[in-house]
């Protein structure tokens, strides 16, 4: 071992000495694609062997009752191998790539580079309602993190290794290299520079050409139009939009609303309980709600009649009642939710980049189907295609619940081939993104994030204060005096001190209040008052204190209210741990927001 570690030094210090730094990156990017292109080969992989072993012999003409056993014994071993074997918490996977930045560190840890693959592979396998590409978006950016840490580059080359492995991973799944970019830049970078577009490209093209020779250069979802977009129909691509927009809304709401109910639990068994019995009752009503539900993507998008419509049905009590074709799909969308947050609630793990590809393309379908059998007069006055409008609702949901309209339009277009359905694609996705705009001002992913002040924004000025954190500016040089000191010994503290400031403390370290110098210059060169006055008499209160927890935007509110120029910081306990200093932090500020700029 010593051997294989004195070699990689060597190789360290060679590669400092010989390659540039930007060289280097690029180098990095390039193994960071084929490495993230890699796992997402696996995952699909033992997604689909394990869904096919477990229903190649299902009868098709009625309900199985082995739907109501697979998601919860997917479930449970999911949990089991969380709890036993990785001993952290996995889920929300975008949502910790999100923090890891927020926090400045870009230090994603090293079990995240297989723990959630295989998580999640047996979760959807075995039925869980969720999708993969947040499972593997949080491997690619492990993959990225730990492969830059692993050679000590510095914390932006981190943050944009991360997003690296997490454009790579949308690419290789996807086989989409422009989302891959897009992704990364809208939902997960903070600020596009030519520093870091190229190395993002790299990234990209590299695990999306990695999927193309694995799998093949056809697109993911098979897609011809038959019918051209026309412009008559663009009223209809608009009212889509909105309809996207309030049901991404609603599934936003409601996820949060059912995750809160499953946070009042700690017994992992209970949460199985309560998540298990309620995915696999709507699977067995709905087994469209089976796994990612590409399959019912599948047939929306290729579709040209009835007949082949109904399939969706196949395995359901619904089969054969094709007259309740739109109630069976409307329902799916419904409780599409419902089976979300009970498949991460009860222990599963997953991400809702299937599910919103999955609800989009059926609320396209419906939205298409209900005109033309009923009709909007005059607002559409005639047939609408319903797998164009499936393909459009994809992107609208997408751009809904993540909040990333031009993510939407071009992972829709990559994953069908859809590039003809450019302009209503991006109509779709920019109405359904201001309709939720409305309501909701954050994603999905960032809500919890931006709830505690940890989401960093493109707002650059926002951003660069979540980035700072009291721990790199809070001062200790300042000298202690006790309540009980007279002013002999304060004199003697004050001889020796660098600072104007004192903070008292009892005897547990507490802070009781501060002493200022000026306060006190009037005594304390009269020695005859040395030992009848105490700090006790003379300290003040702070005019505010600051928590080692709270956010920089809440210390700078807290300067800006009391207009001090150094405030006192204690921790959760009350103890004294230093001082801040409005022009340390401004000046961390500035130097920060340099190096935020920098190409």
């Amino acid at each position: 071992m010593d051997e294989k570690q004195n070699l990689f030094q060597r190789l360290l210090l060679w590669r400092e000495k010989n390659v540039k730094d930007k060289h280097f990156i690029l180098v990095l990017s390039f193994a960071v694609g084929i490495l993230t292109a890699l796992a997402a080969t696996l995952l699909k992989f033992l997604i689909e062997y394990i869904k096919h072993f477990l229903t190649e012999n299902f009868d098709s003409t009625g309900a199985n009752w082995l739907y109501l056993v697979y998601p919860v014994v997917g479930i449970f071993l999911t949990g089991l191998f969380i709890r036993h074997v990785v001993r952290d918490d996995i889920s929300h996977g975008v949502t910790k790539i999100l923090y890891a930045i927020s926090r400045r560190q870009s230090r994603i840890k090293r079990h995240n580079t297989w723990s959630s693959l295989f998580a999640s592979a047996i979760t959807i396998g075995f039925g869980g309602s969720v999708g993969a590409e947040a499972p593997i978006v949080l491997t690619g950016s492990a993959i990225g993190s730990n492969l830059g840490s692993a050679f000590r580059m510095d914390h932006r080359t981190l943050m944009l290794l991360v997003g690296c492995g997490a454009a790579g991973a949308v690419a290789g799944i996807f086989k989409a290299p422009i989302a891959g970019l897009v992704f990364t830049l809208e939902v997960l970078m903070i600020d596009l520079t030519m520093g870091s577009l190229l190395p993002l490209l790299v990234s990209s093209v590299t695990a999306a050409t990695v999927a193309y020779i694995l799998h093949g250069t056809e697109a993911m979802f098979e897609f011809h139009m038959d019918e051209p977009f026309l412009m008559e129909r663009i009223p209809a691509v608009l009212l889509l939009g909105i309809l996207c927009g309030l049901v991404s809304l609603y599934f936003t709401r409601t996820m949060n609303w059912i995750e809160g109910i499953f946070r009042r639990y700690n017994n992992p068994y209970i949460k199985l309980m309560i998540g298990g019995t309620m995915l696999s009752i709507l699977i067995f009503m709905f087994p469209s709600l089976y796994g990612e539900g590409y399959d019912v993507i599948h047939m929306l998008l290729n579709g040209t009649n009835t007949m082949d419509w109904d399939k969706v049905m196949d395995n359901s009590v619904f089969y054969g009642y094709g007259n309740l074709l739109l109630v069976y799909l409307a329902l799916v969308v419904l409780f599409k939710v419902f089976a979300t947050s009970a498949t991460n609630g009860g222990g599963g793990c997953g991400g809702t980049f299937a599910p919103s590809l999955f609800l989009g393309c059926i609320t396209g379908f419906v939205f298409a189907h209900f005109c033309n059998g009923y009709g909007l007069e005059p607002i559409i006055s005639d047939d609408i295609p319903e797998k164009n409008f499936a393909l459009l609702g994809m992107a609208g949901l997408m751009s809904g619940v993540m909040h990333a309209p031009l993510t939407g339009v071009f992972l829709i277009a990559e994953l069908t081939g859809g590039y003809d359905m450019f302009l209503p694609l991006m109509m779709v996705s920019v109405s359904a993104y201001l309709t939720i705009m409305i309501f909701e001002p954050h994603s999905i992913y960032s809500m919890r994030l931006a709830k505690k002040g940890e989401l960093v924004t493109h707002h650059k000025d926002k951003a660069v204060l979540t980035l700072m954190n009291i721990e790199s500016v809070v001062e200790t040089d300042f000298e202690k005096v006790r309540p009980d000191d007279d002013l002999g010994q304060m004199v003697k503290v004050i001889s020796k001190a660098k600072r104007n400031m004192f903070p008292v403390v009892d005897g547990l370290g507490a802070l009781l209040g501060i002493v200022v110098l000026d306060d006190i210059r009037n005594i304390i060169f009269r020695q005859e008052l040395y030992h009848r006055f105490y700090v006790g008499n003379f300290m003040v209160a702070p005019k505010a204190r600051i928590k080692m927890e709270d956010s920089m935007e809440v210390v700078m509110k807290k300067f800006d209210e009391t207009k001090a120029w150094n405030l006192p910081v204690v921790d959760h306990d009350g103890k004294y741990v230093g001082f801040l200093s409005k022009s340390r932090i401004l000046n961390s500020y500035r130097q920060m927001l340099v190096d935020f700029s920098e190409e």
